[in-house]
């Protein structure tokens, strides 16, 4: 490998000092439109076995979002034995649309960014691929936030007098001198982990896939210890009837799925590192598993903390500030810190990494989109003002699914019943190819969206200003999800089916193997050539 070029400082305001070179192999003409991380995932870095996605998912399913769902669901006046089959359902239906996307990504070997060119036209995808670039990067910085307070947990274990650091820092910035410390902590601690390639990061996922479960079952047995179980959590019944427990059913429901049916659009980010399309089935039984395991387990520690101090406290790290016990409070933060830096960076970081990729492909990889994440989620997204402020804007995030719903029902509609599989890859990636549909715009995809998004935006727009009343349609938004999906699927297909886009019809699909030259056999000794390719100067320069 020859050695990178020195960059002076004056350089670096060059457009061109930063440009990515095209690869050979590429399908894209020029580097307008593709790069190194947007083409198709040669078989050298085909990395990711069925362990890494069983590591993944533990690693995902130990996070604090998965916990809060579950608890929150005792705060709204549902008993564990509401709860639960919520949950279970819930989890096992997420899994088939992921499953069925995560297909996709095996066979094609492209991330959502570039796979939805096929579904919505090569620019009209920009919808859907902007969409989610934004949410990836709101939810990086409150996920930054959430790490910060494990930090503050942690740090209050060891120094306990940390509580009582005066602050220099006005009230009117909704943060304070050790919270703003906290966060600088947790924002450099992270950071280095958005310098790996995605070969790399699934070791994250398998060492916090087997630490985390540990620190939650210890949790688990502490709460049954504490309170028995006959005592807090079977003797604990719901507190709504009639319409208002369904609809509250239904809400947790959706809650659960919104939470991971979204990865439905990402998990072919990561599917098209599979070593062979069987390595990703491990995900059908992983997923219902890993959630409904911690899920329980946020239940079971909830219901303990009622008891113990009188309120339903479904922030863990709330829980946590109650402890008297210092070691296990340092231990369970670290728990949490360690799954919120894995969920931030596979969720969010690299989610954002690879939709900016697609939008500035001269110039974006995934490893200067994580950067670029770290800097505008983060930083410019200001979280602990949104946290303290906008819980309207919080809403809104929340609500991100009832987009996302009817993507993937898009998706997975276009792909497996319109052209059951047979879909021209290198014309994914080309601006007058196959699937330039009408201007570069699907107008099936377009008319679906504006039909199934619709009727669910009073419901958003009541959960943001909850003053605004518009009748019963509001409950539509609590099952957000579940209609975008069905309706969406059911939509495009009829629409695709009356007015099918000949064009893009073929008779026997094109795939990146059948085009590319044979790629070298991956090998431990390739991985690292990859990764050192990654991390080089050049790939910055």
């Amino acid at each position: 490998m020859s050695a990178p070029m020195a960059i002076y400082p004056l350089q670096l305001l060059k457009p061109s000092t930063w440009e990515l070179e095209l690869e050979s192999t590429a399908f894209a003409t020029d580097n307008r439109w593709s790069n190194h991380d947007m083409d198709p995932t040669p078989l050298r870095f085909r990395t990711w076995s069925a362990w890494s996605y069983v590591s993944y998912w533990f690693s995902d399913a130990s996070n604090i979002a998965v916990w809060e769902v579950a608890s929150s669901m005792l705060a709204t006046g549902l008993s564990w034995r509401q709860a639960l089959p919520a949950i279970v359902v819930a989890y096992c239906v997420t899994a088939i649309p992921i499953l069925l996307t995560g297909t996709i990504g095996t066979r094609l070997r492209v991330p959502f960014s570039v796979l939805s060119r096929s579904s919505f036209g090569f620019w009209f995808s920009y919808f859907p691929v902007i969409t989610r670039g934004i949410i990836a990067m709101s939810w990086f910085g409150i996920q930054t936030y959430n790490g910060s307070e494990c930090i503050y947990q942690m740090l209050k274990a060891i120094w306990p007098s940390v509580a009582d650091v005066p602050n220099h820092i006005p009230t009117s910035s909704n943060t304070t001198s050790v919270g703003m410390m906290c966060y600088l902590l947790y924002w450099l601690l992270q950071f280095p982990f958005m310098l790996l390639s995605p070969q790399k990061i699934r070791y994250l996922f398998m060492v916090k896939g087997v630490i985390v479960p540990f620190a939650w079952l210890a949790m688990v047995i502490w709460a049954f210890k504490k309170v028995p179980p006959s005592v807090g959590l079977f003797a604990q019944h719901a507190t709504l009837e009639g319409s208002d427990l369904a609809w509250a059913w239904l809400t947790a429901l959706n809650s659960a799925l919104s939470l991971y049916c979204g990865y439905a659009v990402n998990i072919a980010d990561f599917t098209r590192y599979a070593t062979h399309q069987r390595a990703q089935y491990s995900q059908a039984i992983i997923i219902p598993v890993a959630f409904t395991l911690c899920s329980f387990a946020g239940l079971a520690v909830t219901s303990a903390g009622i008891v113990l101090y009188g309120s339903a406290l479904w922030d863990p790290l709330r829980l946590i500030d109650q402890w008297d016990n210092r070691a296990a409070a340092f231990f369970a933060s670290f728990a949490f810190l360690l799954t919120t830096i894995g969920t931030n960076i596979s969720a969010n970081a690299l989610v954002a990494a690879n939709d900016l990729t697609v939008c500035f492909p001269k110039y974006i990889n995934i490893r200067r989109g994580q950067v670029i994440c770290a800097f505008i989620g983060g930083w410019a997204f200001c979280p602990w003002e949104v946290l303290a402020k906008a819980s309207g804007f919080l809403s809104f995030l929340s609500g991100y699914t009832i987009f996302i719903g009817p993507f993937v029902g898009i998706m997975i509609a276009d792909y497996w019943l319109i052209h059951r599989g047979r879909v021209d890859v290198p014309a994914m990636y080309q601006v007058n190819g196959r699937y330039r549909y009408t201007f570069g715009v699907n107008w099936r995809a377009l008319a679906t969206l504006v039909i199934c998004i619709a009727p669910a935006i009073p419901g958003l727009i009541h959960s943001i200003s909850p003053s605004v009343n518009v009748g019963g349609i509001h409950n539509l938004f609590a099952i957000g999800w579940i209609f975008g999906f069905w309706s969406a699927f059911v939509v495009y297909y009829v629409l695709s089916t009356l007015f099918p886009a000949r064009g893009t019809f073929i008779e026997k699909a094109i795939l990146p193997d059948d085009v590319m030259s044979p790629s070298v056999a991956s090998t431990d000794e390739d991985v690292e050539k990859v990764d050192e390719v990654y991390v080089t100067p050049a790939t910055i320069s």
